[in-house]
């Protein structure tokens, strides 16, 4: 097993019954932190996900002079020192393996008046960083990468940033951000135009935040010179955390779980989308708002499903849950087709070439293309598994094995700590057969 020694022994468990509320949305967390920071005021956020991604954000603005308060789990205070109040940090900024914050700091560090570099882990060194410094380059920013535009990023100070109009070649979120958070510094007006609608994360919060954007899906656009304001944050539950605990109670017979408060922004819902055109049963309950964003309880009862051509126009809005389709397909009657997912071959590992390999090794059938698979379901038999430290690999497998005629063993899991802190135990919990090695 490759990159590290921690492990998991996953099995068929019981169905998987009760109430379940998975950690705080990721997305959130990033943002809130960031806008919390340089806000004038202070800003309180509950439910922020207490995973190393995340905490990483934090650091970071700690080094950058921002103090950041954990009064209990999942509770932050943050002392916003304002869009121009941020100091020169003493080293490295150290994001750890948070591709979002990596890319979304060079927009915010663009502006600033000082140096700073950003560097990450060696799974976070291997991501492309291009595709976010070539449109900060536009807008007067200088940032010098390693070869192949690969981290780190060492962002030189007292440029003098101007609003651009950007066509993404790529629909990213993270990209449109950068671009958008570049744009709070810049001169004149900043538009993201994108060739397929990304999650609006960034644009619902600075709205909370009280800065003046217009968005719409595909189009983002904001001018220089105002003032953010420190907004209280309630972060819904992620539901790229929830897509595990769906698939799983899809494909166990018995199951009815519901999940609580989850994060329903439409731009990241897709799966939920694929699931139902699979044969999912799956009910919203209880809909409602929290930190500008939709959330709903999310009931969902066993139910037999069926391979479909998962159609391109959801892609864009289920990009971190391929991982967890891919699961779903191998426990679906028939075949399952992806395309047009070339993204993933660039996300914490290469997740078409992980997943399938992962799953071959329990015996199903999926053949690669370069934007996706097919995936033909079948009898998940015994077997190992690496994930090459990849957290949501690591759970795809572990939802997987549910199904499975014995053991399955899953190596390099210790980022899973990342996104879902605390995984095995919910799981456990939920009834899922899940044990911790190494």
């Amino acid at each position: 097993m490759s990159g590290g020694t921690a492990g998991w022994i996953a099995r068929a468990g019981a169905p998987l019954r009760g109430r379940v509320r998975v950690p705080g949305d990721k997305s959130v967390s990033h943002r809130a932190i960031m806008l919390g920071a340089l806000a004038e005021g202070t800003t309180r956020i509950t439910g922020f996900l207490e995973g190393e991604d995340t905490r990483a954000t934090a650091r970071v603005f700690e080094q950058l002079g921002v103090r950041i308060d954990a009064p209990g789990p999942s509770e932050r205070i943050v002392h916003g020192v304002g869009l121009h109040g941020l100091r020169a940090p003493s080293g490295p900024l150290d994001c750890g393996n948070a591709g979002t914050g990596m890319r979304l700091l060079a927009g915010v560090l663009a502006g600033q008046a000082f140096d700073s570099t950003l560097v990450g882990d060696a799974s976070l060194s291997k991501r492309p960083m291009r595709r976010v410094t070539e449109p900060l380059a536009r807008m007067g920013a200088r940032i010098d990468s390693a070869p192949g535009g690969l981290p780190p990023l060492r962002v030189r100070g007292g440029q003098s940033l101007r609003g651009i109009d950007y066509e993404t070649p790529v629909a990213s979120a993270q990209v449109k951000s950068a671009v958008l958070l570049a744009g709070l510094y810049a001169d004149g007006e900043t538009t993201v135009r994108e060739p397929h609608p990304t999650r609006d994360y960034t644009e619902r919060m600075l709205v909370a935040f009280g800065w003046p954007i217009e968005f719409a899906p595909g189009v983002a656009t904001l001018s220089g010179g105002h003032v953010l304001r420190a907004t209280d944050v309630h972060v819904p539950a992620d539901f790229s955390s929830a897509a595990f605990f769906l698939v799983a109670a899809s494909v166990v017979p018995g199951s009815e779980l519901t999940l609580e408060a989850v994060g329903m922004n439409p731009r990241r819902t897709g799966l939920l989308a694929a699931l139902r055109a699979m044969g999912a049963d799956i009910a919203e309950t209880n809909a409602g708002e929290q930190g500008g964003e939709p959330v709903a309880d999310l009931v969902v009862r066993h139910a037999p499903l069926h391979g479909i051509e998962v159609p391109e126009a959801l892609v864009p809005d289920m990009i971190d849950e391929f991982p967890a389709l891919f699961a779903a397909a191998a426990c679906a009657r028939g075949r399952t087709v992806v395309r047009g997912a070339a993204e993933l071959r660039v996300k914490e590992s290469d997740r078409i070439a992980t997943m399938a390999a992962g799953l071959r090794a329990l015996g199903i059938v999926v053949d690669e293309t370069p934007d996706g698979a097919d995936i033909v379901g079948g009898a998940i038999r015994a077997g190992t598994a690496d994930s090459h430290g990849d957290h949501r690999i690591a759970m795809a497998l572990a939802v997987a094995a549910q199904r499975a005629v014995g053991d399955v063993r899953i190596g390099d899991v210790a980022n899973v700590a990342t996104s879902f802190p605390g995984f095995v135990a919910l799981a456990r919990s939920a009834g899922m057969g899940l044990a911790e090695t190494g």
